[in-house]
């Protein structure tokens, strides 16, 4: 383990014990006051049952295995291994007796409210494992960038957690970039190619997340992108790891979550503005995605909203005016 003169506990000083805020299987991640990173020098013995929450979550284990469960998918994870879990995927952990690891939690707010997040949305959504042994150039960089945002988040800087966010933005570039040049998107090895498809279906992800209320057809978009519908989902599959479909889905029900946090709309509003044809689709789709039902998660957000106002920082913030 790199070498730090950080103290790790006393950055952490403000977390409240063991205690998780928690309504049934989604979790609200407490950050940093005022900040969206919360970075855990983790020794814990617990593990965590199916959750959710919508922070992206990076697991650095530094002593000791630390077991991981996303979706149906397991991961034994050692010393120096690296583990990136989506936002929103549902997720289990389980500790050893004794162990050290690092967990970054990071906010998607910010990107979200990026022009560019519908490029790399795709990039996000996926769960990465990451060992040496399987790619040593990409995993060097991707570990050392994680020990920098480490450093900063548990140093003396007064930005910390600004330069953790802007190593983070780094980190993703670094990926993005990568993933990019892994893929082959046509036969011709011309780089002019590759940046005319790359180009076509960034402004086609972009289309979807303006145009998520449109009755999107697979044959029209693959036709605009000027492909026949088999070439147009085999590339769409290959760029964004998603079929057309689920995609589509996938945008549709992100917005859905946003619009959730408003009281003033109903159910049946947010799915017609989610661009879901019925309320019956709505639901069905909501609750395989998010293992609840539109109106549960609703509840969920407003008994975190609750918590939230209530909060030892708020409750001193609001005397402050």
């Amino acid at each position: 383990m790199a070498k730090t003169n950080a103290d790790f506990y006393s950055r952490n000083s403000d977390y409240s014990g063991t205690r998780r805020i928690q309504a049934d299987i989604q979790e609200l991640v407490e950050y940093r006051p005022n900040t969206s990173v919360r970075i855990w020098y983790n020794e814990q013995r617990d593990g965590f049952a199916n959750h959710w929450h919508r922070a992206i979550e990076i697991i650095l284990p530094m002593e000791n295995w630390y077991d991981v469960t996303v979706g149906t998918d397991s991961y034994h994870l050692q010393p120096g291994d690296i583990l990136f879990i989506p936002s929103r995927a549902l997720h289990t952990l389980s500790a050893p007796e004794s162990g050290v690891r690092f967990i970054f939690l990071l906010d998607t707010a910010p990107l979200e409210a990026m022009r560019c997040f519908p490029q790399i949305e795709p990039l996000l959504a996926s769960t990465l494992y990451l060992t040496h042994s399987s790619n040593p150039a990409l995993y060097d960089e991707v570990y050392h960038i994680l020990l920098q945002m480490r450093n900063e988040y548990f140093g003396t800087n007064e930005y910390s957690d600004l330069s953790v966010y802007s190593l983070f933005l780094n980190l993703i570039a670094l990926l993005g970039n990568y993933r990019l040049n892994s893929l082959q998107l046509f036969s011709s090895g011309r780089v002019s190619r590759q940046k005319e498809y790359i180009d076509k279906f960034n402004r086609i992800l972009e289309y979807i997340d303006a145009h998520y209320m449109d009755d999107l057809c697979l044959d029209d978009m693959a036709a605009s992108a000027g492909f026949s519908k088999f070439h147009f989902s085999r590339l769409f599959k290959q760029y964004t790891g998603f079929t057309f479909a689920a995609y589509v889905c996938h945008s549709k029900i992100r917005i859905a979550e946003e619009l959730l946090s408003r009281p003033d709309l109903s159910i049946t509003q947010i799915a017609m503005q989610s661009g879901f044809s019925s309320l019956s689709t709505f639901n069905r789709v909501f609750r395989q995605q998010k293992n609840c039902s539109p109106s549960e998660y609703r509840s969920k957000n407003r008994a975190f909203q609750h918590l939230d106002d209530h909060s030892p920082e708020n409750t001193k913030n609001a005397g402050l005016g």
